[in-house]
């Protein structure tokens, strides 16, 4: 018994890339950065880890800063302009908003790039991923009021330029390469959209 909690600690301390994102996730839900929040954050990732350990998943790619830097400062704009439309959306007497899934087909499938597409449109106020499907790329996301984030289409290439972002700061360059956002001689343009479908939940009833 002993031996094996030792190896389940052993495991979740190796995973700590898992352990600082689950810090990160408690600092954002409290909304105060402070070292008890951190370290809080950070001793119930590893007790998550160790209670309930995680499958190996493999990161194969590279970190450019350049392309980092503006994954977080478009990250970080999008998170104050989308605040305050919800905020003005809240305030507005009367007002019904009209909710809608819209369907996006990602480039990458890949397990680690797909998640951290997903969990950034779920920080976004007023959007939340509903469900992925890993083998297809598919990601269905809720809109709040597709009205004022939408139409369809601009969602799906809202999601689809974050999508390109993070492989840009991330993916190795022959994902780049199969994903059409470089070739053999280097960086392409932007391919918003390709191999994407939308449909919104606004028959199914909003």
């Amino acid at each position: 018994m002993i031996a094996r909690a030792r190896r389940r600690l052993r495991r979740a301390l190796s995973q700590w890339p898992a352990v600082l994102g689950q810090a990160l996730v408690w600092v954002l839900l409290w909304g105060d950065l402070s070292w008890a929040n951190v370290i809080g954050g950070a001793a119930l990732g590893l007790v998550v880890l160790v209670v309930f350990p995680l499958p190996h998943v493999g990161f194969r790619g590279r970190v450019r800063p350049l392309a980092l830097g503006t994954l977080v400062a478009r990250f970080t704009a999008d998170l104050v302009v989308a605040s305050f439309q919800v905020a003005v959306m809240a305030l507005r007497p009367g007002y019904t908003p009209h909710g809608a899934v819209v369907q996006v087909r990602l480039r990458n499938p890949d397990d680690v790039f797909l998640t951290i597409t997903a969990v950034l449109s779920t920080l976004v106020p007023g959007t939340l991923v509903m469900e992925t499907k890993r083998r297809t790329g598919l990601v269905y996301l809720h809109v709040l009021d597709i009205d004022r984030f939408g139409p369809a289409d601009e969602v799906r290439r809202d999601v689809l330029a974050l999508e390109e972002r993070v492989l840009r700061a991330f993916a190795p360059d022959d994902v780049l390469v199969r994903c059409g956002l470089r070739d053999e001689a280097g960086p392409t343009g932007p391919t918003g959209s390709t191999g994407s479908t939308a449909s919104t939940g606004q028959e199914d009833g909003r």
